[in-house]
């Protein structure tokens, strides 16, 4: 801590503490009206007896050169999360807490990586994507341009661990491939064949890739696994829920791709990909845009449309169904659009009334 302080790498020490203690307090007793004395002594008892110089936890953030303290762990989630009351309960948090979150590809996966991360859905995660930040990214990708060619999976983790700094994070830097696709899922089998975070194992994978042979390879594995999948297509607000866990014969893609393997798809050239794609989102139901969009890809347009209203939307509906599934609730495979131009249609404009200046 010392030679951190005196180093040059440090540009700033943020210690809010004090105001996080008081937050503690507040959230331990809501209906309490605390006297200046009264929350004094509220605050002191919440240290445990603990010194106020030696309480807490200073986290180093190497990348922005911040020191920062924060809340011990227990404290810092009930804290952080404590506004989630009661549509997560906090019994159901320290469940959520518990359960490892499989991500790959890390364009529309950061939206859901990081609003799983915000919400407390996942204490822990393995992310993988072999790319980097590029400029025509930052339409949808919670970057900045100091970040241009850093590694979309460090990036996304930057931004989780500045969330939540005791979050149990790893990155496959090079993406999923045949050599680390097994150590990925995590090699455990837990209870009925399924693989759980307590043997390292993940409890659920949000798969949003482009690369036909992980998508397959991935589902395979999972359904192997006996995992639930969950893939946002990023068009009509199309959420693709395939639970393998509880269905673990159920075909790939909802049996749109055929006995299709991953071995089938090695090698595809463009074409080949785009077919393949085409067929796993359902050509005939691609809003216009896209269906418009699809024919002079490597023409007029350099690939996919994606606007950053669509990936927030599809980080949201991706998050509400994994807590959901984690929980135990009841979340059917299948596909689900919450289309927001068939939702708040357009229409005409409100008419002007009688006698109104114009």
């Amino acid at each position: 801590m010392t030679s951190l302080l005196a180093s040059t790498d440090l540009r700033e020490v943020h210690d809010r503490l004090d105001s996080q203690l008081e937050e503690l307090v507040g959230c331990q007793a809501p209906g309490e009206s605390f006297t200046p004395a009264g929350l004094a002594a509220a605050v002191e008892r919440a240290r445990n007896g603990a010194s106020p110089d030696r309480y807490g936890t200073w986290v180093w953030y190497p990348w922005s050169g911040r020191l920062v303290r924060v809340l011990p762990e227990e404290a810092f989630r009930l804290v952080r999360t404590d506004r989630n009351r009661d549509k997560i309960t906090r019994e159901e948090q320290r469940q959520l807490l518990g359960r490892r979150i499989g991500v790959i590809g890390l364009s529309v996966g950061n939206s859901a990586a990081l609003t799983c991360a915000m919400e407390g859905v996942g204490g822990s995660f393995r992310l993988a994507d072999f790319d980097r930040l590029s400029l025509s990214n930052l339409n949808r990708l919670r970057g900045g341009v100091h970040e241009l060619g850093l590694e979309k999976s460090v990036m996304c983790a930057r931004r989780m661990y500045e969330l939540d700094p005791y979050l149990d994070i790893e990155i496959h830097r090079q993406g999923v491939d045949e050599e680390n696709i097994d150590a990925f899922f995590g090699s455990g089998a837990g209870e009925e064949g399924r693989s759980g975070g307590a043997n390292g194992g993940l409890d659920l994978l949000i798969e949003e890739c482009d690369t036909p042979w992980v998508k397959v390879a991935a589902r395979e594995h999972a359904r192997r696994h006996r995992l639930p999948v969950l893939m946002d297509a990023n068009d009509r607000g199309l959420l693709d829920v395939e639970r393998f866990d509880l269905e673990p014969e159920r075909p790939l893609f909802h049996g749109r791709t055929g006995t299709v393997t991953a071995d089938d798809v090695r090698g595809l050239d463009r074409d080949g990909v785009v077919r393949l794609l085409l067929r796993i989102v359902d050509e005939r139901r691609l809003s216009p845009a896209m269906t418009d969009a699809v024919q002079r890809i490597g023409s007029t347009l350099s690939s996919w449309p994606q606007l950053a209203s669509g990936v927030m939307l599809g980080g949201a509906l991706v998050t509400d169904a994994a807590r959901r599934i984690l929980l135990g609730r009841p979340v059917l495979s299948g596909r689900y659009y919450v289309d927001l131009d068939a939702l708040i249609p357009a229409a005409a404009p409100f008419p002007v009334p009688a006698g109104a200046a114009e």
